[in-house]
């Protein structure tokens, strides 16, 4: 049967003007989606992918930016063909949002804050169709229910914020999906979510998608994602397209050496590895800029760095043998949840319920779970940045809830945390230098600032940066830059214990790959202990010695990460592991098989 095109891109290029130079985005990009069919787009931040997107949309701010060459051809509903780089502005308006659609990375940032959830639905239904607010309405719910909202009328008055990430991202999708698009176009729509809910956000997708026909660009970091979802894969390299093909062909057999890196940066589940692979290690450029693959034997070199089973155990003997730096006996961290009309509180939501753990001095212990487990707020409590309201938490044998906060000052210089949003946490206004040197002045690290800011110059070269960097402000970062300025800030006041919060979830595999191996190089050189949190059980289970995992509030399980994967006790666990996307062959397979199935039993053309 002949496939059906439905957006054709031919040599497309988008360029932005920055401090008066050009810089193409976008460069000479071509590719075409077909009825019924899903196009993965993947590469790392910088690589063109969310650019190529908005594009399709015509998004892109003029200034700085502009597509200068050029089609992107669509066919419409009515059967007709439009390029739709030619047409102007208001036409254009007719074929967003009803036949061409986009799902934005981030859903709190993309819903307006001060709008019912059902109120911004409504609003794209009624823009483009002739139907009155109370049959608007009722085709909200519809939509609601469609995308498995839990209680549809009732979320339908809420707002954003009220909701959790999942159920924003169902609010985006249905949003997307109310004028029954030709083309949906998801950009990084799983991105820091869980693995459970993201499990959900893809199956929701291929089942929408087969109930309208429509093709879907999915655009991603993760090729395990890409993986469960994609007919055909497109890798994008600074602005180009290094490699594409049907996803099969791709993982089986990837040509381009950025493919084979992405591939190899992803932490494994099969086995335990001392380092992961970097972009680094496959290509470099030479002087005129050409990528150069390198002839190194990596699949021999990461078979030499697996860990054995021996190894590990001795690895574990020794660490245990060490004093316990953190100790916490039946810590609660409850929230007030309803009161009565004079304030008297009856019920409690338990973020932390009853926990108790040990941690050794140069551990790596792992924290995982959904999002509303209570992990977070675990590690806020132990740093007594949020109350507990019983328990005990002893560092190094003292319990610091006891301690009142002007005497707990000389405790926070050991006890340092890495947030997950980089960007949030560094103030916009102060260049990165001054950020790194202010605690230092605050616990009187150092006598001068000239000897504060050598420190300062030593830290950015540890952590991947260059002294040059100082004067930049945290806006003239990438996300994996700005990740690396949090952790030199946490290694300012040469602390002994560190808590990672979800500090890799939304960084580029191989961005993230870095990291990880930059966290591990700086444990050993300082000794460091770390409590690592994180909803993704790959990376936990790399990184860490022992692992948690913790479910409403509550420890499901504790013990050695490769046995918790193997052997999971608890079903909750179990759940946890196999909503991971995996990527494997086999599992690529039995998605390309369902879903062709899927188009025979609903008698669709079979792609």
């Amino acid at each position: 049967m002949v496939k059906q095109p439905l957006l054709e891109v031919k040599n497309l290029v988008t360029q932005f003007r920055s401090d008066n130079e050009l810089f193409k985005a976008v460069n000479d990009v071509s590719f075409t989606l077909h009825k019924g069919e899903t196009i993965g787009i993947v590469g790392e931040s910088g690589s063109g992918k969310s650019v190529t997107s908005l594009s399709v949309m015509r998004l892109i701010p003029n200034p700085p930016g502009k597509i200068t060459s050029g089609e992107i051809i669509y066919h419409a509903k009515n059967n007709g063909i439009v390029d739709l780089v030619k047409i102007s502005d208001e036409n254009m308006r007719q074929y967003r949002g009803s036949e061409i659609a986009m799902i934005f990375q981030e859903p709190m940032t993309s819903l307006n804050p001060v709008i019912t959830c059902g109120d911004q639905v409504m609003e794209a239904i009624l823009l483009h169709q002739s139907i009155s607010k109370q049959e608007a309405r009722e085709k909200t719910i519809k939509l609601f229910e469609e995308v498995q909202l839990p209680n549809p009328a009732l979320i339908l008055d809420r707002y954003p914020h009220q909701l959790s990430g999942g159920q924003k991202q169902r609010v985006m999708i249905a949003m997307a999906m109310s004028c029954q698009p030709n083309v949906l176009i998801a950009d990084e729509p799983t991105t820091a979510l869980d693995v459970t809910v993201q499990k959900t956000i893809i199956e929701l997708m291929k089942k929408l998608q087969v109930t309208y026909n429509m093709g879907i660009v999915f655009i991603t970091h993760d090729l395990g994602v890409i993986a469960e979802l994609a007919d055909n894969v497109m890798v994008m390299y600074k602005g180009k397209v290094v490699e594409q093909g049907p996803v099969f062909e791709i993982f089986s057999n990837p040509k381009h050496p950025y493919t084979k890196s992405l591939l190899a940066c992803r932490p494994p589940l099969d086995k335990r590895i001392k380092r992961l692979p970097v972009v680094s290690d496959f290509m470099t450029r030479n002087q005129n800029g050409e990528i150069i693959e390198l002839d190194n034997k990596l699949s021999n070199a990461i078979n030499n760095m697996v860990i054995t089973k021996e190894e590990r155990e001795n690895k574990h003997t020794e660490l245990y043998r060490n004093s316990k730096i953190l100790e916490l006996k039946n810590v609660k961290t409850w929230y007030p949840a309803a009161k009565t009309l004079f304030g008297k509180v009856v019920s409690y939501s338990k973020a932390v319920d009853d926990v108790s753990f040990d941690v050794y001095e140069g551990e790596t212990l792992g924290l995982v779970g959904e999002s509303g487990c209570g992990k977070t707020t675990l590690g806020r409590t132990i740093l007594k940045l949020t109350p507990a309201i019983d328990g005990q938490i002893l560092y190094k044998g003292n319990n610091i809830l006891t301690i009142k906060e002007k005497d707990f000052r000389e405790h926070r210089k050991d006890m340092q945390i890495i947030f997950q949003d980089p960007y949030s946490s560094l103030n916009p206004r102060l260049k990165i230098g001054d950020a790194l040197m202010e605690p230092m002045k605050i616990h009187g690290i150092l006598q001068k600032d000239s000897q504060r800011r050598d420190k300062v110059y030593d830290l950015l070269n540890k952590v991947g940066l260059e002294e040059k960097h100082f004067n930049r402000y945290p806006h003239e970062f990438s996300g994996g830059q700005r990740q690396r300025v949090c952790i030199a800030r946490a290694l300012a006041l040469n602390p002994k214990f560190i808590i990672c919060d979800e500090s890799v979830s939304a960084l580029d595999v191989s961005v993230q790959a870095q990291v990880l191996n930059l966290l591990n190089d700086l444990k050993q050189e300082f000794k460091f202990t770390y409590i690592f949190i994180s909803h993704d059980l790959s990376v936990v289970k790399f990184m860490s010695d022992r692992m948690v995992v913790m479910q409403k509030g509550k420890i499901e399980e504790i013990g050695d990460p490769d046995d918790v994967y193997m052997n999971p006790k608890s079903d909750y666990t179990r759940r946890l592991i196999d909503s991971i996307p995996k990527g494997n062959l086999d599992d690529i397979k039995a998605s390309i098989s369902q879903k062709q199935n899927y188009f025979a039993s609903l008698n669709l053309p079979k792609q």
